[in-house]
């Protein structure tokens, strides 16, 4: 037998990187939840860089995430920060925001209304 729904739900959600003036850029589409914590895992932390990692997440296209998705932002923080650079999040819809917000991570990672603000900031 063929587990034909689990395949579809782990394609909800998409990471796209791409490399802007030396910071590292991860766009992510779709829906954060324990389904694909380990996509959403290996879209932020599977770097093979010399420098310090410089990581911007770009949320604006994600629609939902629940507290699967502040975990693996905390450790993918934590081993940016370990490694002397940083994360930061851009253009998070409302309901994101709120989730980042009730937890108080957006207290420790840094939230940008736009993907422009978290690339100068």
């Amino acid at each position: 037998m063929t587990d034909t729904h689990g395949a579809a739900r782990l394609c909800r959600l998409s990471a796209e990187h791409a490399d802007v003036d030396g910071i590292r850029l991860v766009t992510l589409r779709g829906e954060i939840d324990h389904d694909v914590k380990d996509v959403l895992t290996e879209a932020l932390m599977s770097c093979d860089r010399a420098i310090p990692p410089r990581t911007v997440v770009d949320l604006s296209g994600v629609t939902f995430m629940d507290s699967s998705g502040i975990n693996v932002f905390v450790a993918a923080h934590q081993a940016a920060s370990d490694a002397q650079g940083w994360l930061r999040m851009a253009g998070a819809q409302k309901s994101v925001l709120r989730t980042f917000q009730l937890v108080g991570l957006d207290q420790v990672i840094g939230c940008h209304p736009t993907l422009e603000q978290a690339l100068t900031a």
